[in-house]
């Protein structure tokens, strides 16, 4: 056995074992890469990772997922913020799945960065009641947000003419509160009521109600001034009437007489 073939024969195993290595670096993302209380698993047909971090008992969404994630599930936990841009760096993410959780408002930037490869966004189930009347409009993904108690007003009505490629979920908007008394419990596309201009008008009313009250007080703290100042006359007029006269002078009285 020559000098190369035995080079050859040690070195062939570690060549293999570090192909080996290399495989499942690219088939399998390390445990670094994936938070703790989610699974990762790598999907051959998107291209990235699916990260399943149901019933994690998660109470906000953890911090450095992996930037190939393309399907993201958040359900059944405790999340009750989705914090700004928290999404920015996941370019590839495909559906994002925060049913079953507590979040109760969404704010401008919820889903920023996300915008263009979204296209499933299920936020059903949770206790939202309002949102930014900006958190949908940019996004193309087909959003689901059942069961969820809405507080429908102005700020919901702009954000759902915000979502007029999603007139499904729209549709599965219930009034759980409303601005109009009797809306409570009515699908919200059923409100043929402009809600910004109702508020604006409350607004108005508002306003005219104030300054009329402030006239009132005005007009009353003038009418109140003159009284004062009429009776403030009347008694002086009283005192003067009430000094006795002065007696004339002996000489006055002479010359009165003489004109006579």
């Amino acid at each position: 056995m020559t000098l190369l073939d035995v080079w050859l024969s040690r070195s062939l195993p570690m060549c293999l074992l570090l192909h080996s290595l290399v495989l499942m670096a690219l088939c399998f993302p390390s445990a670094s890469m994936c938070p703790k209380g989610c699974i990762c698993q790598r999907d051959s047909h998107l291209h990235g990772l699916n990260v399943t971090c149901s019933h994690a008992r998660f109470k906000e969404i953890p911090p450095g997922l992996p930037v190939d994630t393309v399907l993201l599930r958040l359900d059944h936990n405790q999340i009750g913020t989705v914090p700004d841009q928290i999404f920015h760096g996941l370019r590839y993410l495909r559906e994002l799945n925060l049913s079953y959780n507590i979040v109760e408002t969404l704010g401008e930037g919820a889903f920023s960065g996300i915008e263009a490869t979204l296209q499933v966004l299920d936020l059903s189930h949770n206790r939202i009641t309002s949102v930014h009347k900006d958190a949908f409009a940019r996004l193309k993904a087909r959003v689901i947000v059942d069961d969820n108690p809405w507080h429908c007003d102005c700020t919901l009505q702009q954000a759902i003419g915000g979502m007029a490629h999603n007139h499904e979920a729209a549709a599965r908007v219930l009034c759980r509160s409303s601005e109009i008394r009797d809306q409570e419990g009515r699908p919200f596309l059923a409100v043929d009521t402009d809600l910004c201009n109702l508020a604006k008008r409350t607004t108005d009313y508002a306003m005219l109600v104030t300054m009329f009250g402030w006239f009132a007080m005005v007009i009353s703290y003038v009418v109140y001034y003159v009284r004062q100042n009429q009776e403030d006359a009347r008694r002086h007029l009283e005192y003067l009437k009430s000094l006795p006269s002065k007696p004339k002078k002996p000489d006055e009285a002479d010359d009165i007489s003489t004109v006579v």
